[in-house]
């Protein structure tokens, strides 16, 4: 941290401060000033209360984004893009205004692993090349792009997360008892993909580290150490809280009755390698694997349980 930045707190902009930036927001009270970005009216008393300063803003206009330049010494950005195209323009006009600073040292941006589209089950870490397989991730490819121009350009230490799915039992969406409940089946084990995924305490931690010890023009695997099939990590999660085992389907007939959206995540097939997250950003993870968090969120309900009579 530069000499300035030890005399006062430092100053972080968060972009798209929902669960995950509220846990972040948790891990950084005291210690940093934080401000939130939201369009939403409606948010702002619920971001005040978990001690940011809201910012009114909207991703989507640019002149509503002016009035970021020279706020923050940090932007940790989370924001995703918009649901069409095949450019990020939200993260487009998020760095026009930011780029009117001079103040700004430091950003990181969440993006996802789906950049690497499939990679047929491979055990791979952050040098593989990018490999999109939808519009979706491709979106995420440009707003890397315009990231780590945005940090060469500008003198700013940029580095990227590059985030799986993120659960937690308290995580709005992030429940995976939930599908087992909506019963929606999963791929037959011989055309099972490999999934990676990381709590979202944990990637609350990857984000703080990141602004503090994020490299420049760095990415980062934001994901625990399990290696595990979609089948696998669900039977466990039914196994672990007595629920039924989800159905299993053939691909051929997976076909048929998911989704396209459901099916694109059933098409590609990856295992990342975490080392960067563990020996250069030191993130020691509280929950390595989901077991661990099934663990404890069993032995919550246990002692909290009432006595029987």
């Amino acid at each position: 941290m530069p000499p300035s930045l030890r005399l006062r707190r430092p100053v972080l902009l968060i972009v798209g401060c929902g669960d995950v930036g509220l846990r972040v927001l948790t891990l950084l009270a005291g210690r940093w000033r934080v401000l939130a970005l939201t369009s939403s009216p409606e948010r702002v008393p619920e971001l005040r209360s978990a001690g940011a300063v809201p910012l009114l803003g909207d991703l989507d206009d640019a002149a509503s984004l002016a009035r970021l330049a020279g706020l923050a010494d940090a932007v940790l950005h989370l924001a995703p893009p918009a649901v069409d195209g095949a450019t990020d323009r939200r993260t487009a006009r998020l760095l026009a205004a930011l780029s009117r600073s001079a103040r700004l040292r430091c950003l990181v941006y969440a993006s996802t692993s789906g950049v690497y589209g499939d990679a047929a089950g491979a055990r791979f870490d952050e040098t593989r090349s990018v490999a999109p397989a939808t519009a979706r991730a491709q979106r995420r490819v440009d707003a890397e792009q315009r990231v780590r121009r945005h940090g060469r350009g500008h003198a700013v230490r940029a580095c990227i997360l590059r985030v799986p799915g993120i659960y937690g039992l308290d995580r709005p969406g992030g429940d995976p008892r939930e599908r087992l409940r909506r019963g929606t089946p999963l791929l037959a084990a011989e055309d099972d993909v490999y999934t990676n995924h990381v709590h979202a305490d944990d990637l609350a931690r990857a984000c703080v580290a990141a602004l503090v010890r994020g490299a420049p023009q760095r990415v980062y695997h934001a994901s625990d150490d399990a290696q595990s099939t979609m089948g696998e990590h669900f039977d466990a999660v039914a196994d672990a809280f007595g629920l039924p085992r989800a159905a299993r389907l053939s691909r051929s007939e997976a076909t048929l009755q998911l989704s396209p959206m459901q099916m694109s995540f059933l098409s590609e097939s990856r295992r990342l390698d975490n080392r960067r997250l563990h020996g250069e950003l030191r993130v020691r993870l509280r929950y390595p694997t989901p077991a661990a968090a099934w663990a404890e969120a069993l032995g919550e309900t246990k002692i909290r349980s009432p006595m029987p009579a």
